[in-house]
């Protein structure tokens, strides 16, 4: 478990959403030093909150971030971007930046990080979400499952350094990655379950009611999770 009091904590994508709660929480719950990165960082009213350029696809702005963050013990990897169009005709070039970002984003992100953490025996939190478990049909879900195997490797890979790995996902959120009109989390209580749960030293925070429905329905064949697989009647069903 990691205690934000104190803690030097790095937060990507921080200029808004997710990311502009968790800087704000942060230094709520007495966090010595927040690093706000972002492609295109702002300025922040406390001195305590440190804005700096990251952009998570490129390997050199990681590598210089890392060197300047080399105190950092709890990084949260929040950055993320969701393009529309369908795997299958929809555009690659939107595919693979979802990849880019979503997937090798928070890896090379924690690979660099990795031996401040090692140092601090910190903590690694990867935003991921409920659709790393529901498709539906684009490249950010299949982004986010692979975040979310990913993580469950590092975190096996990191158990021995004493660092804490947790998976954080949520679903529909009020942020501006999620436009539309349909019940929404508040992001201030989606960021106070994550902060809790690192505190706590869970492995995994399932911050909504929707997203511990998705979780537990996986042992469900894959024809019970998908409505438009249940074949009508007469059909000939799920092979």
């Amino acid at each position: 478990m990691a205690d934000i009091q104190g803690a030097v904590v790095l937060v990507t994508g921080a200029n808004g959403g997710l990311g502009e709660e968790f800087v704000r929480q942060a230094v709520e719950r007495g966090a010595a030093k927040v690093y706000a990165a972002a492609r295109r960082p702002r300025p922040w009213p406390d001195a305590r909150i440190v804005p700096v350029r990251l952009d998570v696809t490129d390997p050199p702005s990681v590598r210089a971030v890392a060197e300047e963050a080399d105190d950092t013990t709890i990084v949260i990897n929040n950055a993320g971007v969701l393009r529309s169009g369908s795997l299958v005709d929809g555009d690659l070039g939107n595919v693979r930046d979802q990849m880019e970002t979503n997937f090798f984003g928070p890896l090379q992100v924690t690979r660099a990080f990795a031996p401040a953490l090692r140092r601090s025996h910190g903590a690694l939190v990867n935003v991921a979400s409920a659709l790393s478990w529901l498709a539906i049909g684009n490249g950010y879900s299949a982004s986010k499952a692979a975040l979310w195997s990913a993580t469950d490797s590092i975190r096996l890979e990191l158990a021995g350094d004493g660092v804490q790995v947790v998976g954080a996902y949520l679903a529909f959120t009020d942020t501006p990655m999620t436009p539309g009109d349909m019940p929404k989390n508040d992001p201030a209580d989606v960021v106070s379950a994550i902060f809790d749960g690192v505190v706590a030293g869970e492995h995994e925070v399932l911050a909504d009611d929707l997203t511990r429905s998705v979780r537990s329905s996986l042992a469900a064949p894959v024809h019970e999770r998908y409505e438009s697989l249940v074949a009508p009647p007469g059909g000939d069903g799920d092979r």
